[in-house]
């Protein structure tokens, strides 16, 4: 589902903003010695081109907008992920390579995201389930159709972008966020899903 939530009654100032992106779909069946150095399928390198492509539709790059920084598991699907979206998009998204970000847990997630420097206010996030998945269903509130979205499933791919109200990373904490988009690759272009 391809939206962006409201709340209604309220106005949200925006202070903090964590977009998280789980990797593309990747190979099982090819013959790598490591789950680390499993690269993306076909169908994971379209899928990364058409989620960069979602990116600079919204005027990211148009704006000279971009994120200030980008942290992302060093497995190779990730990197190659993080190629597919550069070349949708056009942004240029360096990325520093954070090894706690590899197969995490959400409680390591947050630990990393509330140690972030304050000077960053928009920070992408790339790495794996399900620790992605559970740290977006401690940071949003349950409710909304785009969290009932994500609970049902965070797809490979699938980008999510939460407004964190917030004025301080370590502030990050259950409940603190609101989804504003969750996108996956199905929804921009159905040969893209659903996902296995």
């Amino acid at each position: 589902m391809v939206a962006a939530s409201s709340w209604p009654g309220r106005k949200l100032v925006r202070v903090k903003t964590l977009t998280l992106l789980r990797h593309a779909k990747s190979a099982w069946d090819d013959a790598v010695p490591r789950d680390f150095d499993r690269p993306l399928n076909g169908r994971g390198r379209r899928a990364a081109v058409r989620i960069g492509q979602w990116l600079a539709e919204q005027g990211l790059a148009d704006q000279g907008e971009h994120f200030n920084l980008v942290l992302a598991s060093p497995a190779v699907r990730v990197g190659e992920t993080l190629d597919g979206v550069r070349e949708g998009s056009g942004l240029p998204l360096v990325a520093v390579q954070e090894p706690r970000i590899y197969l995490a847990s959400s409680a390591t997630l947050l630990d990393l995201v509330q140690g972030l420097d304050d000077a960053r206010d928009d920070v992408l996030l790339v790495g794996h389930n399900p620790g992605l998945e559970d740290l977006l269903l401690e940071l949003v509130p349950a409710g909304g159709d785009l969290r009932t979205e994500a609970e049902a499933k965070y797809p490979t791919a699938t980008l999510a972008v939460i407004d964190l109200a917030i004025e301080h990373w370590a502030d990050a904490d259950m409940g603190c966020g609101t989804l504003r988009a969750f996108v996956r690759p199905r929804d921009l272009d159905p040969s893209l899903g659903p996902d296995d």
